[in-house]
């Protein structure tokens, strides 16, 4: 199911005289004293690229605005009809929250603000952006931010209901954004970069959205398979009988309580020319439901276990972008899906693994089953050779209990960590580097095996840590990686805010392009 999409396109005519639905314009707050004629404490500044529109009202947009209940606080939306006054019947003030000194707002205030006025103007055809942009070195990133809110905050899930809702206006179909100059070749290459990652995050949104009866292991790998080789991708499919052929033994053992058998899906991105010699090898965790198997969760929000394919979802989704931006350097993913389920045929606790590396664990709690199937693709990234391995998934709550739902937590090797938050804070995906302490490893040791999938005593101190030592045994010592546990970004509960939408986020696709092209770019 593939949500409504939107196009993006630039525009340098003056804004107020554009032919389209709205207009949205920034708005800025400012603390002061009451203002002893109109009574209004503060007041708002209009942040550039709204002058043509502010002299369209004599002067008067701000206090027409103020009294309307504008703040200029970030992401507030004021309409207002302009009666004529100017091409657009509406404008569209959006708050930028206080002007900062010297400067244009920063890339992410840009991309909240894109995100919230396109989704409170659904239900206008077409819509233009006259949003403040820099004309120094940082106009490619703040267009950038501008056009991915803009797609990303105008998203909206199809869905399946059955009637028409009369109260649900359609998304904004069409975007400008007004740019100085139209025709400049950089601003139409940010532009055309922004259609294709924001078209990947949304694709990330709709796998993650799609109702789990919809999208068990079969059908999830068939929808990326198709997906992939439309892009032009190599894709191979590994079903149930070649992963227990090959030995994925955590695949299989996660896998084996449900009706709907496991898969693997290898996709491949081979540049022009053979690219700069690296390679990379992203993984995704790939549960399309996770019941917790036999150690079964609590029924209150079980629901939003249709989410924890979302690191699977987010890999697909980049791949998908990494085949249309062409970056010069090698890219496989893989992702192992399985649904967790508990049946007369699902795997224990007390049962001893046999990994795909070989490697024998205990398993202890069958609601710690993303490492299970992690660890196997893992193993098989670093067999089939690869310089940086990037996975993640939705792997803990103690991601969520350490760092809320909008940072997410990255282990692994301590400078390709830093790379990878680095990458985060570029597009707004913001990461924390994590520790793997020696001792949480110590007490993950079995008496059985050659390592148990949880602590021992089932300690819940450091639990975000513990996925992260375990998933650090099926890497192989030559390879540079990073562990990025999405538990709380991946899937937003709450209601639409900025250019997230309620539901899947697509995070960290935006990351994972990043680092593609950052590697493409410095090795």
């Amino acid at each position: 199911m593939t949500s409504p999409s939107t196009t993006l396109s630039l525009v340098d005519t003056d804004p107020a005289e554009l032919a389209v639905d709205a207009i949205v314009i920034g708005v800025h707050s400012q603390t002061g004293e009451q203002d002893a004629t109109s009574g209004l404490a503060g007041t708002l500044l209009l942040a550039s690229g709204a002058e043509s529109i502010a002299a369209a009202f004599d002067g008067k947009l701000t206090e027409t605005l103020a009294l309307l209940g504008a703040t200029g606080g970030p992401g507030e939306v004021i309409k207002l009809a302009t009666l004529g006054t100017v091409t657009a019947p509406v404008v569209a003030a959006v708050g930028l929250g206080p002007e900062p000194t010297g400067a244009a707002p920063a890339p992410e205030t840009l991309r909240r603000a894109a995100g919230a006025a396109v989704r409170a103007l659904a239900g206008a055809p077409r819509v233009a952006l006259a949003l403040p942009l820099p004309d120094d070195a940082d106009a490619p990133a703040a267009l950038r931010a501008v056009a991915e809110g803009a797609l990303l905050g105008g998203y909206r899930f199809a869905g399946y209901k059955t009637r028409p809702q009369p109260s649900r206006r359609e998304p904004v179909a069409e975007v400008l954004v007004a740019v100085p100059d139209a025709g400049d070749a950089g601003a139409q290459a940010e532009i055309a970069r922004a259609q294709v990652v924001g078209g990947a995050v949304r694709r990330s949104r709709d796998w993650v959205n799609t109702a789990p009866n919809e999208l068990r292991p079969p059908s999830f790998a068939d929808s990326v398979a198709d997906a992939a080789r439309e892009a032009g991708l190599a894709v191979e499919v590994l079903d149930e009988d070649a992963l227990a052929a090959g030995g994925y033994g955590g695949i299989i053992a996660v896998g084996q309580g449900s009706d709907a058998p496991p898969r693997l899906v290898k996709l491949s991105y081979t540049p022009a020319g053979g690219g700069n010699g690296k390679r990379v090898a992203l993984v995704g965790k790939g549960i399309t439901f996770d019941t917790g198997g036999i150690s079964i969760k609590p029924a209150q929000g079980m629901w939003e276990m249709k989410s924890d394919m979302g690191g699977a979802a987010a890999v697909a989704a980049t791949m998908l972008a990494i085949a249309a931006l062409k970056p010069s350097v090698a890219v496989t993913a893989y992702l192992p899906m399985a649904e967790n389920m508990p049946s007369g045929r699902s795997y224990r606790p007390g049962d001893v693994i046999s990994m795909y590396n070989g490697k024998k664990v205990e398993v202890l709690n069958t609601d710690a089953e993303g490492r299970m199937i992690l660890a196997d693709a893992m193993a098989r990234a670093c067999e089939d050779g690869c310089d940086y391995l990037f996975e993640t998934s939705t792997l803990t709550g103690g991601q969520v209990v350490a760092l809320g739902k909008r940072i997410a937590g990255v282990m692994g090797t301590p400078e390709l960590c830093e790379r990878v938050r680095d990458a985060g804070d570029a597009v707004g995906e913001p990461t924390w580097p994590m520790p793997l302490p020696d001792d949480v490893r110590k007490g993950m040791d079995s008496e059985v095996a050659d390592i148990s999938q949880v602590n021992a005593g089932m300690d819940r101190a450091g639990h975000m840590l513990q996925g992260g030592v375990f998933l650090r045994e099926f890497v192989t010592e030559d390879v540079a990686w990073a562990h990025i546990d999405i538990a709380g970004p991946s899937y937003h509960s709450g209601e639409a805010t900025g250019y997230w939408t309620k539901g899947g986020t697509g995070v960290p696709v935006r990351t994972l392009v990043q680092l593609v092209e950052d590697v493409a770019a410095n090795g």
